[in-house]
């Protein structure tokens, strides 16, 4: 809809004079209660802006990931986790879309790259707005490629064409090998609740972008900085067709996600509370109605149209009711006309593919209802107790204040963010040396994990990328430094102090795994005494609270607000002095010599050949090492080190902290034993040092209950039952 400038001023004078007389007086009362509601649910500033900064921080994590690996891509994270504009209780997704740097796109001619994949965008009147064809371009000349391939499909015209579908299989089948994938959309993923699209960007500008700036020019919104940024940011083409093209299989669609986050980004915070209370309407009343017909990109622009549409001067916490009011008045409007046109893109309607004509009707009987009964449904909201918060019959805690509940509520879900941050971040640095270990293959590990230090290096000369890259260093560093000691050991040399004193480079990588390699080599070395010092400072800071986090396998419940709400109760407010999580540890067999004993056992764990055929995708990446928690793994290298020293007072203690800590009745210890098979396996032969066969072999058979197969404990029994028969 085109206003000319004196129109669009007499316009919005006419709402803002509508606007005052309009605003119900308990509404300001509401508005600010339901702030209030919104703060203590995790949408306050503080939360929102380390949630962005997360996220953000994932997304160099990943591009530094693309750097070492020789993968050309560029990643973004987008969507709710990386806007801030999601609580706890609306479930987001994570949102990544990788952009393949090594295809061009071309709009005319003279774009064309020698040497580069080209792609020519086709667009006629046949096409949908927002859908291109991509024609092949040759590499070596500036003509179309006749020839067809795999991914390559024939128009009626002749044009050779890059197939979209066929570009999804071929991602999927590649995905599959890696772990168990889900297909939604453009989306490709091999990871749970994430979605993962691969696209290709177009940096030349594009006429459909610069309509909408010239359209929005002179408005109060958005600001004339964001236009000036968005006339030279790139978009995306992703391997998506209009449902009613004749093309769907072949078309994609043009995507101004960068665009949409910068437009986010200009949000104020009554801006972004708003379109979180659209999206939990969206989730806890309109899928009663329409089911998931309405999408959190339906609400995103609905913000957008009325952001552009109202004065700035309204955009005030006590006004927030009479906002989403406008918000759903916007809504009905669409609904009536039977489309909701794309902010940015013109000639898109939202509606198509997503939201029939009945349940548009639906929808819109539904909102008309709403806006009657002056939005009392949003009492209704079950999510996060949202409704019954605002009613006021939500019970806090005893001696709990609102002020205590905010920030609690935030306390919690920042640590629960920190966990999900480090935990994705040692999932690409795992995938790092993997695909270098891949890449060099005819090269030892040691010269892989060297030339991967050596471009992190180089990486973390890069503005952008040096906080991500020194803290992978700290990880790397620590991998290496215990294989050059393992190697010292393997060739019976002495581990130098000064490869020692290497290790205080990464020991605040996390509470204890860092010390617990250290303490493991001072152990293996001989260093006995120095092993027992490093371990009684590990005990010491190794706190009820610490959250253990594993890469590679997953528990039920992991994740789940309430285990952080438990770490933040016991939290002072100066907060946790170092990050409150412990990471596994783990030896890989260049490790061997550094390592106690049993735990070589773990490097081998199957039997028989059939067993390594039984391992999933992601079992097979770290079977071939010895991986534990490091809770039970500092009691067990206690148990070992005071037996070196003939303490046997505090070696039966440590003996029975690690039994207490495998069996605890009350079941405290779930969420953070992922290794509890090796746990059992190390109190075993704790039991065999002491003689007590029978008492070892019940340990390892509760750890073959748990698995089977691809256990060590199959290794121990066979042990253990030839020492009792003599």
């Amino acid at each position: 809809m085109e206003f000319t400038t004196s129109k669009r001023a007499n316009t919005e004078r006419n709402q803002n004079h509508e606007t005052h007389m309009q605003i119900q007086e308990h509404f300001t009362e509401l508005s600010i209660r339901l702030s209030e509601v919104l703060d203590n649910s995790g949408a306050g500033k503080d939360t929102v802006m380390v949630r962005r900064g997360s996220y953000l921080w994932l997304e160099r994590m990943a591009n530094l990931h693309t750097q070492l690996t020789g993968y050309n891509f560029e990643c973004f994270h987008f969507g709710s986790q990386s806007e801030g504009t999601t609580i706890p209780g609306l479930q987001s997704d994570i949102d990544i879309l990788f952009s393949n740097n090594s295809v061009n796109i071309m709009r005319v001619w003279g774009d064309w790259e020698p040497g580069m994949e080209n792609f020519m965008m086709l667009h006629d009147e046949t096409t949908p707005p927002q859908q291109y064809l991509l024609q092949v371009i040759s590499k070596e000349t500036q003509k179309p490629e006749t020839g067809l391939c795999d991914d390559t499909v024939r128009k009626d015209s002749r044009q050779v064409l890059y197939s979209a579908e066929r570009y999804l299989s071929d991602l999927e089948n590649t995905a599959k090998n890696i772990a168990e994938t889900t297909k939604s959309g453009p989306s490709v993923s091999f990871i749970p609740n994430w979605d993962m699209v691969y696209a290709f960007h177009v940096r030349k500008p594009l006429h459909e972008i610069l309509h909408w700036i010239d359209r929005c020019k002179c408005r109060h919104w958005p600001p004339v900085l964001l236009l000036e940024a968005a006339s030279v940011s790139p978009c995306f083409l992703v391997p998506s067709g209009h449902p009613d093209s004749d093309y769907k299989r072949e078309e994609w669609r043009l995507s101004p996600n960068l665009i949409e986050r910068m437009l986010i980004f200009s949000f104020n915070m009554t801006q972004i509370k708003c379109y979180i209370v659209l999206k939990l309407i969206k989730k806890s009343l309109f899928a009663k109605i329409v089911g998931d017909s309405i999408t959190s990109f339906h609400c995103k622009t609905i913000m957008f149209y009325t952001m552009e549409r109202t004065h700035p001067s309204l955009w005030f916490e006590h006004n927030l009711m009479y906002l989403l009011l406008h918000c759903l008045r916007m809504l009905r409007t669409w609904l009536r006309f039977g489309r909701l046109p794309h902010y940015i893109i013109q000639g898109v309607n939202l509606f198509d593919g997503k939201l029939s004509k009945v349940k548009q009707r639906r929808l819109l009987v539904y909102i008309d209802s709403m806006i009657r009964n002056n939005l009392q449904d949003v009492f209704n909201i079950d999510i996060e107790n949202i409704g019954c918060r605002l009613q006021g019959c939500y019970i806090r805690r005893i001696g709990q204040t609102r002020e205590s509940e905010r920030l609690f509520v935030c306390n919690s879900i920042n640590i629960q963010l920190n966990y999900e941050c480090f935990k994705t971040f040692l999932g690409w640095c795992k995938r790092i040396i993997q695909v270098n270990q891949i890449n060099n293959s005819n090269t030892t590990f040691e010269k892989t994990i060297q030339y991967v230090l050596r471009n992190a290096v180089e990486c973390s000369t890069n503005a952008r990328l040096k906080n991500v890259a020194l803290v992978f260093l700290k990880h790397v560093h620590r991998l290496q430094n215990s294989m050059q000691s393992s190697d010292c050991l393997r060739l019976r040399k002495v581990v130098t102090k000064q490869l020692i004193r290497r290790f205080q480079y990464s020991l605040n990588t996390d509470v204890a795994s860092s010390h617990l390699k250290l303490a493991s080599v001072l152990y293996c070395s001989g260093h006995i005494i120095a092993a027992v010092r490093v371990l009684e400072d590990v005990e010491r800071r190794f706190h009820n609270r610490v959250k253990a986090v594993c890469e590679c396998r997953s528990i039920e419940g992991q994740s789940d607000l309430h285990v952080f709400a438990n770490m933040s109760s016991g939290n002072s407010d100066k907060g946790f002095s170092e990050s409150p999580f412990s990471l596994c540890v783990k030896f890989v067999t260049e490790e061997a010599y550094c390592v106690p004993t049993i735990l070589l056992f773990e490097m081998n764990r199957n039997i028989t050949k059939e067993e390594v055929t039984l391992r999933t995708n992601v079992e097979i990446l770290w079977m071939g090492s010895a991986e534990v928690d490091a809770r039970p793994f500092l009691h067990y290298l206690q148990y070992l080190t005071y037996g070196g020293l003939s303490d046997r007072d505090n070696q039966l203690h440590a003996l029975r902290a690690l039994g207490s800590y495998i069996y605890n009745i009350r079941n405290i210890n779930k969420i953070n034993l992922y290794h509890l098979e090796t746990a059992l396996n190390m109190l075993g032969h704790c039991h065999e040092m002491e003689g007590e066969y029978d008492r070892a072999l019940d340990n390892y058979e509760i750890s073959l209950g748990i698995c089977g197969t691809n256990n060590a404990a199959n290794w121990h029994v066979r042990r253990v039952l030839r020492l009792i028969s003599g």
